[in-house]
């Protein structure tokens, strides 16, 4: 298989850890601290070490499914494009036979680079991959670094906001040869991020979707293309939102092509071919149903894939979408005035390797079960928080994700259509940061979270210790002396006295200053790492406005963002004392992966030096998240990193 790349990845990795030995050799020589040079150990992935386990599939940020026969056994298998950081890749995971719907496939196996917009053909019954203006003939050993280029020389698209651009071919009038089919993802008039007038209405323009077709006059082994053009429903041009994924197939069975396009966000958009196979005519947009309600994937950008997935005559839709999953929306065999009906998303599954929780992890890890040992509490984009339960022994054995509830309901924050600064489009994310102590003190541990939102909540665990039971989410106050503070972008008001910060932060539960109440630390509304105190009262537990008492080696303030609006918080962090020199070192998320900043002194600020990373592993296109925990209860306790690709990863030195 593919090994070029990867090889030289591990030179690489083999040269820096060279380059650190002769280095740390020589601070040996020179008296000088070996753990001041940071990046000195490995971030590998934690695996579930549980034979027999059955999980979600899914590859890292972003999944493109290519449903085909890849080993050529006879059973469809599933290769999946990723194109975010850090497990860019194709992805086969394989069938391992059988007639079965939903078979448990394989681990991946990762052939070579990948890349977003990639895109699959059935060509009389063979798979062709594209990528924009080129296909890959050899993509079964040669992936899609490389490719032959298509005879096309007219742009597609006049706009240059373009973030999709999805070629296909199909046999579009029935002639016999491929045309080319072009799905384009314009975002021009959206712009990007603060844009959201006092009442919360978004200023700025909706993402496009447009899909264009060029029809073929040569033959296949010589196409020759007519200029691009844009095509319309019910007398206008075709405009889902964002991210038309186009599939033309006789979902109907009335013998011509119909239109399937998916979108940004989460919905599935059907186009009835009202004309004839040669000549098509759309109609107008209608939403792909189940029992008279629209099917919604679980998450945004989803990437549809028209394929007979269960071989029964109809075709049906297999779907990625952000967090790496994918899913199969199976076709009924049934239209309903005009709508072919399909069944509501369900994942695939996969034999279990390592352990990944969504997109973006965010993990903490605690004894939440009270059995003597950690486990992980878990956010990710989309909202949820994971529960992630070590079921024991060294290394240990962990289990498969299970949601957590609170007030008899899955716990799911939403953006909606105006909660994350970055516009609507952003609707399905919640980005869940927790963080787990006994908040009220009364003995059994909660969970606070920070979210998309930027408002602090808190969920009062009511149960027992080794059964937890979560009431619905409650503000957290605290006692402001004049008006409650908000970052200055956030278009709406706070409500009362609760806090609301800086979106995408830990919200750090800690007895900070050893009292014997639990203390709240983070990111304030400009992006200064904050001490938030707790207080007893003769009537209550409150907590106290922030004060600045973190510094840099400089002296001053130590503020971990300080740029505006979307680019603003999202920072990570943990106390822990790195080097065991007792003091308390930060671990902060960064790029590559997480930035040490060690202690160096308290006299009334904590004075922090930043360092460096702790590994030279890219983890984070645009975060990460660490927490520490102690793998075998003897009270050495170890960095983990929540990855963009929703990967755990353990830091080994």
């Amino acid at each position: 298989m593919i090994c070029k790349v990867e090889l030289r990845a591990n030179m690489k990795r083999h040269l820096v850890r060279l380059v650190f030995t002769v280095l740390s050799v020589a601070c040996a020589v020179a008296g000088l601290a070996v753990r001041e040079l940071a990046a000195a150990g490995e971030l590998k992935k934690l695996e579930y070490n549980h034979p027999g386990l059955a999980v979600d599939l899914g590859v890292g940020l972003w999944a493109w499914p290519l449903p085909m026969d890849f080993d050529a056994d006879g059973d469809l298998d599933l290769v999946v494009a990723c194109s975010g950081k850090p497990s860019n890749g194709l992805y086969f995971f394989e069938n391992p036979g059988g007639t079965a719907k939903f078979p448990l496939f394989k681990p991946a196996v990762r052939l070579g680079p990948g890349g977003r917009n990639v895109c699959l053909s059935l060509v009389e019954g063979k798979p062709r991959l594209y990528t924009p203006g080129r296909r890959h003939p050899e993509f079964h050993a040669r992936g899609i670094g490389t490719g032959v280029p298509l005879p096309v020389d007219s742009p597609i698209h006049p706009n240059r906001s373009v973030r999709a651009n999805q070629w296909k071919e199909v046999d579009y009038d029935g002639d016999g040869d491929q045309d080319l089919v072009v799905g384009i993802g314009d975002w021009t008039d959206y712009g990007w991020d603060d844009a959201f007038d006092r009442q919360g209405h978004w200023t700025n323009g909706p993402l496009h979707g447009f899909v264009y077709v060029l029809i073929n006059h040569g033959s296949d082994e010589s196409p020759r293309y007519d200029d691009p053009r844009k095509l319309e429903a019910d007398g206008q041009p075709i405009d889902v939102y964002g991210m038309p994924s186009p599939n033309f197939a006789d979902f109907d069975g009335d013998g011509d092509l119909d239109l399937v396009c998916g979108e940004f966000l989460d919905g599935l958009n059907y186009f009835e071919n009202v004309g004839t196979r040669s000549a098509p005519r759309y109609a107008a947009i209608r939403p792909l149903e189940y029992k008279g309600r629209a099917i919604r994937m679980e998450l945004c950008m989803i990437v549809p894939v028209a394929v007979d997935w269960d071989h029964d005559g109809d075709v049906d839709l297999v779907v990625g979408q952000e967090d790496g999953r994918v899913a199969l929306v199976e076709h009924t065999g049934s239209v309903v005035e005009g709508v072919p009906q399909f069944l509501p998303p369900k994942f695939f599954q996969q034999q279990a390797a390592e352990v990944k929780v969504g997109a973006l992890a965010t993990p903490a890890a605690c004894d939440w079960d009270h059995d003597g040992d950690e486990d992980l509490i878990c956010g990710n984009t989309a909202g949820f928080l994971e529960f992630v339960e070590n079921l024991g022994g060294i290394p240990p054995r962990w289990s498969a994700p299970r949601r957590l509830e609170a007030g008899g309901q899955v716990i799911r924050i939403m953006a909606g259509p105006n909660g994350s600064i970055q516009g609507p489009c952003e609707a399905k994310w919640g980005y869940t940061v927790p963080s787990v102590a006994d908040w009220n003190g009364d003995g059994r541990p909660d969970i606070m979270i920070n979210s998309i939102w930027g408002e602090v909540l808190w969920f009062e665990n009511t149960g027992t210790l080794s059964l937890p039971a979560l009431r619905a989410a409650q503000k957290v106050e605290v006692q402001w002396p004049a008006k409650t503070p908000k970052p200055k972008w956030t278009w709406w008001q706070p409500k009362g006295r609760q806090l609301v910060t800086q979106w995408r932060t830990s919200p750090l539960m800690i007895d900070l200053n050893h009292d014997g109440l639990m203390d709240l630390v983070m990111l304030d509304q400009e992006g200064y790492l904050s001490f938030f105190q707790r207080r007893r009262t003769a009537k209550q537990l409150v907590l106290l406005p922030g004060k600045r008492i973190f510094a840099d080696a400089q002296g001053r303030p130590l503020r971990l963002n300080n740029r505006p609006a979307g680019h603003s918080g999202r920072r990570k962090l943990v106390f822990f004392d790195y080097d065991h020199d007792d003091r308390l070192d930060l671990i902060v998320s960064s790029k590559p992966n997480v930035d040490w900043l060690r202690g160096i002194g308290q006299e009334g600020k904590f004075v922090f030096k930043r360092i460096g990373p702790l590994s030279e592993r890219v983890l984070a296109g645009h975060s990460t998240c660490p927490t520490t925990i102690d793998f075998d209860g003897r009270g050495k306790r170890t960095v983990l990193v929540g990855g963009e690709d929703g990967f755990i990863y353990r830091l080994v030195e």
